[in-house]
Order: structure tokens, then sequence, then C-alpha cells
């Protein structure tokens, strides 16, 4: 086996062990370098290797993540990619449901610190109107709701949801409507109530949040087509 493959196998062992979970953040490259005992250019390549595979995504000046735990998990996710925003959002509106009750159950207090590191940066994103920073934060949260279950199932989907939400939120342009502020409260009393354990409160806010995401992305939709036609 070359160095290469070495890298790939030891990378790929950590994700299927679940060590590894979908959402988290590998180690820098420095860290993998002394962990592996091989050279950057044999961790560089093995990390481009499960990149291309579709297993980790790197996000500039962010890290490499992991997005995906086999193949099955890639095939699903690039066929969520090419489908419509609508579809995408009805999967998700049963997904974020399911995640909330069990989160408000299940969370830990590791969830919840990640929780609000992803809402304070979707709150900086949004005051400043980067689109791109406020996509990521606002996938990073609802995929750490989807974590805190610790059903190792349901995360898994959600994390092969990411990429087909993100292009959805980029093409719906999140930050234009008029409901896009409504979200910063719907979203912290999302995670107000998994914090405090009030699973009705979490369901009933999660059934709120993707409505309003569905009615964004039609009012989004219709908007371009009366550009189109103008």
């Amino acid at each position: 086996m070359s160095l290469v493959d070495i890298v790939v196998n030891e990378l790929h062992a950590e994700i299927k062990s679940g060590r590894w979970k979908v959402g988290d953040r590998i180690p820098p490259e420095s860290e993998l370098v002394n962990l592996l005992g091989v050279s950057r250019v044999s961790v560089r390549a093995g990390v481009q290797s499960l990149v291309h595979a579709g297993l980790l995504a790197t996000r500039q000046g962010d890290g490499t993540f992991v997005v995906a735990t086999d193949v099955t998990d890639v095939a699903l996710r690039r066929r969520l990619e090419k489908a419509r925003q609508e579809h995408v959002l009805q999967v998700r509106y049963a997904l974020d449901v399911a995640a909330a009750r069990l989160a408000a159950l299940n969370r830990t207090e590791r969830d919840l610190r990640g929780m609000t590191a992803d809402l304070e940066a979707r709150v900086e994103a949004f005051a400043t109107r980067d689109v791109e920073a406020f996509v990521a934060a606002d996938v990073a949260f609802h995929l750490k709701v989807a974590v805190a279950t610790h059903n190792p199932v349901l995360s898994d989907l959600y994390g092969s949801l990411v990429g087909a939400l993100a292009e959805a939120m980029r093409r719906g342009s999140c930050l234009e409507t008029e409901e896009a502020a409504d979200g910063e409260v719907l979203h912290e009393e999302l995670f107000r109530a998994i914090r405090d354990r009030e699973v009705d409160k979490a369901v009933d806010t999660a059934f709120g949040l993707v409505d309003a995401s569905i009615w964004e992305v039609e009012t989004a939709s219709e908007h371009g087509r009366q550009r189109q036609d103008s």
C-alpha cells in the first residue's frame, strides 16, 4: 500500500467507526501528520481523495468537515443537490420536527455549546448581510440539532441534506425576505426549548421554522418569475 492509501484507510476508519461524525471538523493537517507519521504531502493527498469521494468537504478558512459516512450517503446527497427546492424542504420538514423532539430529550451540554456558537455566527452574518456565512451558520446549527438527537441514522440523513439545504437557501434569497428577521427569533426559541427540554415547544417551533423556509422559497421563486415576465 502507498502512504496515501494508508492515510485514506486511516481517515475512513475514523469516519466509519463514528469517532468522526457527520458535521465534525477533522484534525488540522499538522495534527494528522503527527498522528499518522507520514508527510504533509501524503496527508493532503489522502484528504483530497476523500473530498473527491464525497465523504469530506473543505470550507475555506474553516477547515475540513465530515459530510458523509459511506458512498450510499454520497449518492443520496448528490441526488438531493439536483432536486427542486420545495422537494428538499419537504424532506427537511419531517427531519427537522423529529430532530427537534429528540434533541430536546437527549441533548448534552456539549451539544448546547455547539448550537450556541452557530447561533452567534448566524446573528453576526445576518447583521453584516454575509450570505455565505449566514448559510453556513444556519445549516451548521440545524445539523447540530440533528446530532443532538444522538440518533446516528437521523443525523446521517440530515448530514446528507446539508449541501442541498445550503443551495436552496442561496437560491431563495435568504436575507432578502421580510420573514428572515422572524427566523432569528424562531431559531432562538428552538434553542431555548431544546436547552430547557421543552419537547412540545421544540416541535412547535420546528414546524414554524420550516413553514417559514418554504414560504420564503416560494416567495423568492415568485419574485424571480415576475422579474422574468417583466
